[in-house]
């Protein structure tokens, strides 16, 4: 799954989680959620795609948060980046040449993944949608009144 669409979801599970700890933890558990759904993946050329998907999502990253209202951008920031921190190997396998996670947890992360060569239109489409969503999800966010 291209990483845009874990970030738009990480936003949008930061906006209704309770704080930034179970922001991020949802935001995590959502990457292996997403997963597992069938999204596009070819090995030939996905360099060709991830670079500038990685563009993408770092720069909806950057509006989403300063979208968030100010009490809720921390949670906003935790659910993102929970989102995306399942992928950190691929970024990590390039530049070191290996990954920050125990080999049995890369192992279970690829077998869990329904990725099929055709779905890449499919995959923009979802993250443009998304990125829209989102931000209409933090625009419209409003304080949330304290239960005593």
């Amino acid at each position: 799954m291209i990483i845009t669409n874990h970030v738009w979801t990480g936003a949008v599970i930061g906006a209704v989680a309770p704080g930034p700890v179970s922001a991020f933890a949802a935001g995590v558990v959502s990457h292996f959620v997403l997963d597992q759904v069938p999204h596009w993946g070819d090995d030939s050329i996905f360099m060709e795609v991830a670079v500038p998907d990685g563009l993408v999502g770092l720069a909806a990253l950057g509006a989403l948060a300063r979208t968030a209202r100010g009490d809720r951008r921390a949670s906003v920031l935790a659910g993102m980046l929970g989102a995306c921190l399942p992928d950190a190997d691929k970024p990590s396998n390039l530049f070191f040449g290996r990954s920050p996670f125990p080999a049995a947890l890369d192992e279970w992360h690829v077998s869990i993944q329904r990725e099929h060569t055709d779905r890449l239109p499919q995959e923009v489409v979802v993250a443009a949608v998304g990125l829209l969503a989102a931000r209409w999800v933090l625009r419209h966010d409003r304080p949330r009144r304290r239960v005593r």
